[in-house]
């Protein structure tokens, strides 16, 4: 007895259509995963020329992706990026001097919309000893 005609078509079809769905998925699957790290990743979102902050930790997160500390300004709380945790470590600063109430000056890059107070930290100045997070960087 030889197979029905319809189930060997649906199988062909099927291999057919999974041949070319198959890449297709791997493609979107693959640009899916990539895009949170494209979004967080860089600098793009700083200013090119070089600012200094200088106020007092009122908050402090820190670990990976990287740190943040929350710095009062001149009334005004910043978000200040600093390094993921081997970079603060290779710079020298240790997490217990990144605490609530520390007065530092962190060198580094506002954001490009003057409304976000958004600092990323190449440098930071704690207790007249400098901390450089980015040593290839000016």
């Amino acid at each position: 007895m030889s197979p029905t005609p319809l189930p060997i078509l649906l199988r062909v079809l099927l291999r057919v259509l999974l041949r070319v769905l198959r890449p297709l998925i791997a493609a979107t699957l693959l640009l899916a995963l990539s895009l949170p790290a494209a979004a967080h990743h860089g600098w793009t979102w700083a200013e090119d020329v070089n600012s200094e902050l200088s106020g007092t930790i009122v908050a402090v997160k820190l670990g990976n992706p990287h740190g943040e500390l929350t710095m009062a300004v001149d009334g005004a709380n910043w978000t200040v990026e600093v390094g993921q945790p081997w970079r603060n470590e290779r710079a020298g600063l240790k997490d217990a001097m990144l605490v609530k109430g520390v007065k530092l000056t962190v060198s580094g890059h506002r954001h490009t919309d003057p409304k976000k107070k958004v600092f990323k930290a190449e440098r930071l100045l704690i207790d007249g000893k400098t901390f450089d997070l980015y040593p290839d960087r000016n």
